[in-house]
C-alpha cells in the first residue's frame, strides 16, 4: 500500500473509532456459536446446467454441501425455483438461509419482489454483490466510476437498507477489490463506510479481497466493528500469472483466527471459494473443517 493510500484509509477509518469504541467489551465478551456458513455461488460448478440446476440436481448438491459440514448458507441466485420450492429444498437438506447477494440494478428495479422472496426464504439479510459498474448518469455506460458514481452508490445504499429494514431484515454490501481503490485522493470505501447511514446499511467483508488489496482486515474491523456483521471468509494465493487467487482456507497468505477473534460485530460468516485445484467437495469440507477447528 502506498503512503498516500495509507494515509487516506487512517483518515478515513479514524472517524469510526470513537463510534465504534461503544459496546466493543461487551461484543467481545459474547460467546459466538456461529454454524458453519458457505456461499452457494462456491458449488456452482457442480450444476451440469450452471446456475439453473433441475430441481433433483439442485437438491443433490444442496445435500452434498449439508455433507460436507455446512448448515448455513448465503444465497447467489435462486436457480429459477420459488421461494417455497427453494425453501422446501434447503429445509430437506438440512440448510438454512440466512442471506442472499443480488446486484445494485436488480436491488434497484425489484426490490419489492426480492423483499418478498427473501421473507418467504426466511432470509436476516439482504446484501449488494456488487454495484456492477453503475453509474449516477444512467446514460453513461461502462468506463471507470467516478467520486460522485460511488457517493451515488451509497445515498442508493441507504435507500435500499431502509426499505429492507423496515421489512424486517438487515441491508448490507460485499466488497471485492474495486471499492479499495483511492481516486482523486478519496479511499472509495471510507467514502462508502462515511455516507452510508448505519441505521440502515451494514457491511460484510470478503476478508480475501481486502487483503489481496493490500489492506488489513484486522485494522478496519477494530476501527468499526459493529458494522461488519457478514464476511465472506477466502484465503488467496499469488498464482504463477502474479494475480491473485482463491486458495483452500490455510494454504494461502490469510490466517482467519486473528481476523476472526477482531469481528467482534460479527453475526455470520460464509466460506467462499472461487477456484478449485481439487474437487469442490473436496475442499469445502477441508475448509469447514479449518472453520470448526477455530470455534467461532
Amino acid at each position: 500500500m502506498s503512503v498516500t493510500s495509507r494515509r487516506t484509509f487512517l483518515k478515513a477509518t479514524g472517524a469510526f473509532a470513537a463510534a465504534a469504541s461503544i459496546g466493543m467489551d461487551r461484543l467481545a465478551a459474547k460467546e459466538r456459536h456461529m454454524p458453519i456458513g458457505i456461499q452457494l455461488y462456491s458449488v456452482r460448478s457442480l450444476f451440469p446446467k450452471v446456475g439453473n440446476p433441475s430441481p433433483a440436481e439442485l437438491d443433490a448438491v444442496l445435500k452434498q454441501v449439508r455433507g460436507a459440514g455446512y448448515t448455513a448458507v448465503e444465497a447467489a441466485g435462486y436457480f429459477g425455483r420459488t421461494a417455497p420450492e427453494l425453501r422446501k429444498s434447503l429445509d430437506d437438506a438440512g440448510l438454512r438461509a440466512i442471506s442472499t447477494h443480488h446486484g445494485l440494478g436488480q436491488l434497484r428495479q425489484q426490490l419489492d419482489e426480492l423483499i418478498e422472496y427473501a421473507h418467504t426464504l426466511g432470509l436476516q439479510f439482504m446484501v449488494c454483490s456488487s454495484a456492477g459498474g453503475q453509474h449516477r448518469d444512467p446514460t453513461v455506460k461502462g468506463g471507470e466510476q467516478s467520486v460522485d458514481d460511488w457517493r451515488w452508490i451509497a445515498d442508493e445504499y441507504t435507500k435500499i437498507g431502509e426499505k429492507v429494514k423496515a421489512a424486517g431484515m438487515t441491508f448490507g454490501f460485499h466488497n471485492h477489490t474495486g471499492e479499495y481503490a483511492t481516486i482523486d485522493g478519496v479511499w472509495i470505501y471510507g467514502e462508502l463506510m462515511r455516507l452510508t447511514d448505519p441505521r440502515y446499511v451494514v457491511f460484510e467483508m470478503d476478508a480475501g479481497w481486502v487483503s489481496a488489496a493490500g489492506y488489513d482486515p484486522i485494522t478496519m474491523l477494530k476501527k468499526a466493528p459493529e458494522r461488519f456483521q457478514l464476511m465472506h471468509v477466502k484465503d488467496v494465493a499469488k498464482g504463477a500469472d502474479g494475480k491473485w487467487h482463491s486458495a483452500v482456507l490455510g494454504r494461502g497468505k490469510i490466517d482467519y483466527a486473528p481476523i476472526m477473534a477482531a469481528a467482534t460485530g460479527l453475526k455470520q460468516y460464509f466460506v467462499e471459494q472461487e477456484e478449485f485445484e481439487m474437487g469442490v467437495i473436496d475442499e469445502i469440507t477441508l475448509e469447514a473443517e479449518y472453520m470448526r477447528k477455530l470455534k467461532v
